[in-house]
């Protein structure tokens, strides 16, 4: 049996879980999120917690069994709390800045990069230095990070570009010696 699979899924109050045979969708105060489960798991809410079974033992289900229990285990912490990802930017000149919902980002090219969130996505710059994330869907939020962090990621020599709060990045020596 999966250990993650065959853990309780706690209901907070304020939201609500309705499934199907083919999808388990959660609603609460930070929106609405769906797990298209495709009929591969068992999926029951009892006691104020959601329960996830599988049909049998075959090495796909599981798989799958582990996998939509964090599925929805996500949607559920989504929906009550929401996910953040907190990003840097370190260099001369480097710098964001919110305008409205979108975001302008100098990055050190000839032009600003403009990005625009998809919806349920939040874009902040609380400092010119700092890049703030937030969302329901973890999976949205980690992929909006990624691609801010890919447009000038963190270079090894003087540690340039955008990284994720705390991330460490290995420096390397760069040119040493010259003519002996």
């Amino acid at each position: 049996m999966s250990r993650i699979g065959k853990l309780p899924i706690a209901i907070p109050k304020g939201v609500e879980v309705k499934t199907t045979p083919t999808e388990v969708t959660v609603k609460g105060p930070k929106g609405t999120l769906s797990v298209p489960t495709h009929g591969r798991v068992d999926v029951k809410i009892e006691d104020g917690s959601v329960h996830v079974a599988r049909f049998s033992d075959a090495r796909q289900d599981r798989a799958y069994h582990g996998l939509y229990q964090r599925l929805i285990r996500n949607s559920v912490i989504g929906v009550s709390e929401g996910f953040k990802k907190e990003l840097e930017i370190q260099g001369v000149g480097y710098r964001a800045q919110a305008k409205g919902k979108s975001l302008s980002l100098s990055l050190g090219y000839s032009h600003p990069i403009e990005v625009t969130p998809p919806a349920g996505i939040t874009l902040s710059a609380p400092q010119p230095t700092e890049v703030v994330v937030e969302g329901a869907d973890k999976q949205q939020v980690g992929q909006i990070a990624a691609i801010i962090r890919g447009y000038r990621p963190p270079e090894p020599y003087k540690g340039k570009g955008v990284r994720y709060k705390g991330e460490y990045v290995r420096r390397k020596a760069g040119k040493s010696g010259g003519k002996k």
